[in-house]
């Protein structure tokens, strides 16, 4: 396959526009390993990156999607072969670097990881950038010392992607987990996954001009940043910690030290994008093993065509759960 489908966004005198269109692989970059791509997962950066949002993606025309998943077709390091099984996530995936939201990626070895044994292709892209996210917060806090029975875990966000996926885990591995959302029809969603009870967007950012907030949770995932996350860091326990990794309500944020230094508590950094290849691999084999998912009930199937309505939603927070993009199938 010389040439493949691929969702592209290009800058016109008004704006943008985003369609399908073809592409020879010959326009692909450089790299050591040719990938067909299966499927791929829509994101909230990916949505960022079709608006032409410049902290994300500079050049266009540009195909974005962070994540994809795919078959080896050729490869010139060793460590791949053609008909492998392989992940790949973050990086400059669909950023600088043409996309998953496309048939066919060239990229370094040094961005892909084999598929563990215990995920198939379609399940990985489930997952995806907004999946290893959820578990790399809860990775990080489990090494800060959170425990099951400490006290109830707080989830920002929690209908989205990040958000789905860290209460679905959280539950599993015995958590209390308290979802926050603005969206009241989906608060059977949320306690299907898990939540054992739900507090509106506006409770978990109350109280933003008291220094401090009464002690009520053991630990914290923060999907949007802001004050959403600066209230979290006064509502943590003795010692408690927060993992942020979003920033969709605001990247800034206005607190004071006082947390810190008469709670002891911790505000944990997140990043999935140029996390070393070791520690993905680490936790993608923990998402293939002891921490196995089903997720189904997250899923809305996106066809690349599906794409332009799909990134509109996202940006406008209608999206619930994962959005997987059927790229071809398996």
């Amino acid at each position: 396959m010389s040439d493949f489908s691929a969702f592209q966004v290009r800058r016109t005198d008004d704006g943008f526009e985003r369609d399908v269109v073809r592409r020879s692989v010959t326009d692909l970059p450089d790299g050591d390993v040719l990938i067909d791509v299966r499927y791929s997962s829509l994101n909230y950066k990916d949505a960022l990156s079709a608006t032409g949002n410049p902290g994300v993606t500079r050049n266009f025309p540009h195909t974005p999607g962070i994540d994809a998943s795919g078959v080896v077709v050729e490869s010139s390091d060793p460590a791949f072969a053609p008909g492998q099984s392989v992940v790949v996530i973050g990086f400059d995936l669909g950023m600088g670097t043409a996309g998953g939201f496309a048939e066919r990626i060239r990229v370094p070895a040094g961005w892909v990881v084999a598929l563990p044994d215990g995920l198939t292709l379609r399940s990985a892209m489930v997952l995806g950038t907004a999946g290893f996210t959820a578990a790399l917060c809860v990775d990080k806090l489990l090494a800060a010392g959170l425990a099951p029975g400490q006290g109830p875990v707080l989830v920002t966000g929690a209908t989205g992607g990040v958000g789905s996926v860290a209460v679905r885990l959280l539950a599993q591995l015995g958590y209390e987990v308290v979802a926050a959302s603005g969206k009241a029809e989906q608060h059977a969603y949320l306690k299907a996954l898990g939540a054992t009870s739900i507090v509106d967007r506006d409770g978990a950012r109350f109280g933003i001009d008291k220094p401090m907030l009464k002690e009520t949770y053991a630990g914290v995932v923060d999907t949007v940043g802001g004050d959403t996350l600066v209230t979290g860091l006064k509502t943590l326990r003795y010692g408690g910690s927060l993992a942020a990794c979003g920033l969709v309500e605001s990247p800034a944020i206005h607190a004071t030290v006082l947390p810190f230094i008469l709670r002891h508590v911790n505000l944990l950094g997140i990043d999935s994008v140029q996390l070393p290849l070791t520690e993905k691999e680490r936790i993608w084999n923990r998402l293939a093993g002891e921490w196995s998912l089903d997720l189904e009930q997250t899923v809305t199937e996106l066809q690349l065509d599906d794409l332009d309505a799909a990134i509109d939603r996202i940006l406008g927070g209608n999206m619930v759960g994962r959005g997987l993009v059927m790229v071809q199938g398996e």
